[in-house]
This record gives structure tokens, sequence and C-alpha cells, in this order.
């Protein structure tokens, strides 16, 4: 296939572009300035001129706390720029694939968030990320994908396994014990997971909101241990409780999502998160 990957240069998209390379896909990269998702001529523009079989959208403000001060900015590129993409897309009879988010649910639950579960966000990003997926559903129909990912790492960008590393390097030197939340549940996810499990059923006709995110479940505490174990880091690190870092923005205190959909075609390839963090390890240097 012929994939116009938006936000190549991010966490997820230049892994993305990475793996749809490896397995054969002819890639278009484009990021900002290149293309403004928020500006529709710009995105129509592109889109025209490059004839994807699959728009895969992995632009978006992650920042959570900037994103409550910042509410105009969030969802204009969080949920309006959805409606420049599904237009330009169904326009050019391109497939569109939306990354989201498990904000979009409350994280007050106790088992496993499926795609039927209703939503119901906390945050301006999160009710920014479910307009997104609104604007997709109303103005380009049944035809699109979007897929909620969670507690996401991979070797760009900033993420938890990066500042695991920082922090207990740091309170090693100094003799201190790295405190970390052992209240919040959740599933780490690594980049090139998400992005083989898209790429495998892309062409399958299925479509839909799917849930993508790695097996099992553990806390913040769980996997700044293993973090710092598999990187040979000697950092006493302590659990915590979530009130012992305030934020202004509410962080779920239950994020593990379910891939029923997949699981139900047959079609979910997402290993168990250590399985994933150690291929992750393995092949970092590489990518």
């Amino acid at each position: 296939m012929t994939l116009l990957i938006i936000g190549s240069s991010g966490q997820l998209g230049s892994d993305f572009v990475k793996t749809a390379e490896r397995l054969g896909h002819s890639v278009i990269p484009i990021d900002y300035p290149l293309i403004d998702i928020r500006d529709r001529s710009s995105v129509e523009s592109v889109i025209k001129d490059s004839t994807p079989d699959a728009v895969i959208n992995c632009a978006a403000f992650t920042a959570v706390d900037d994103c409550e001060t910042n509410r105009e900015a969030a969802f204009a590129l969080n949920a309006d720029a959805c409606g420049n993409l599904a237009l330009a897309a169904k326009s050019a009879a391109s497939l569109l694939v939306h990354i989201s988010t498990d904000y979009v649910f409350d994280g007050a639950a106790s088992s496993p968030y499926t795609e039927d579960c209703g939503a119901n966000p906390r945050t301006v990003y999160g009710k920014s990320k479910l307009r997104g997926e609104e604007i997709i559903a109303e103005l380009y129909g049944a035809g699109s994908m979007v897929f909620r990912i969670a507690w996401l790492y991979g070797a760009g960008g900033s993420n938890f396994v990066k500042t695991i590393r920082r922090a207990a390097s740091s309170c090693r030197r100094e003799n201190k014990p790295l405190r970390v939340v052992n209240d919040q549940f959740g599933t780490p996810t690594w980049t090139v997971s998400v992005c083989r499990q898209i790429l495998s059923v892309i062409d399958r006709g299925e479509r839909g909101v799917f849930h993508a995110t790695c097996e099992g479940a553990c806390t913040w505490f769980d996997f700044a241990r293993v973090v710092a174990a598999a990187c040979g880091i000697d950092a006493g690190i302590l659990p915590c409780a979530t009130e012992e870092y305030p934020s202004k923005t509410p962080r779920p205190r239950y994020s593990v999502l379910e891939n029923a959909r997949l699981k139900a075609m047959n079609a979910n390839i997402m290993p168990e998160w250590r399985e994933a963090f150690s291929e992750f390890l393995s092949v970092e240097g590489e990518i």
C-alpha cells in the first residue's frame, strides 16, 4: 500500500514509517510545517498530490497538562483537524486511520475497557480526542479506522521509560529513593507493536474503533522497577500514592484496554507487555 503518514517525526509516527517500510509498503512521511492538519487547504493539497491508499494520522497535541491551559489549541489539533482529514481522505477514496487514546474513558473502571464501553473523558485532552473520533465518524462515516492506545513508549520522543532511566540514575547518584505511583493501572505499550498491529489489519476490510495495547496490566511502580532492572540501574524504587504527586490534570486510575474487536476478528497480535519491552530493549539501538 501507499501510506501517507502524518506526524512522521513524532514518537509513534517515526516508528510507523520504519515499520511500514520494513514490511514493504510505500511510505510518504510528512509533518508540520509541510502539512498543517488544522488548515483544510493544506490537508487537501497534500492528500490530493500524494493519492495514498491510506492516511495514517499520528499527529496530536498529547501534552496532557498543557491541554488544560490551552483548550483551544488542543481542540484545534485533536478534534477540528480530524474534520479536515476526514473530508480530504474521503474525497480521495483513501482509508483514514486515526490514533486515539485511553483518556476518552474516566478511569473509574475495575475491569478492562472494551470498544463498547461508554466514553467519559475527564480531561481536556481526553475530551478533545473523543471529539476527534466523533468528527471522523460524522464526516467520513463507517469506513474509517480509529485505534485507541495507551501508556506508549518508543525510541523517539518523551516517555515513561526515558523518564525513569534519568530519574533512577539521578537518585542512585544522590543515594535517594525514587518514588513512583502505585495506584494507577495500565498496560505499557511499545510503538512498534502498535504499528505492526495496525498494518496487519488495515487491508482486511474491518472498520470502526479498535483498542490496540499490549496484553496484561501493571502499575507505574511495577513498570518502573522493570525498566530500572533491565537497564542495570540499582536504585531504590518505592511505591507511593497519586496524591503524593499533585497535578492540575486528573490521571486515570485504571487505563487497561481490552483489544476485544481484534480478538473477535482473530487478528490480535499485540504481545504481553513484558515481552514487548524485552524486544524493545534488544533492538533499541537499531531503531
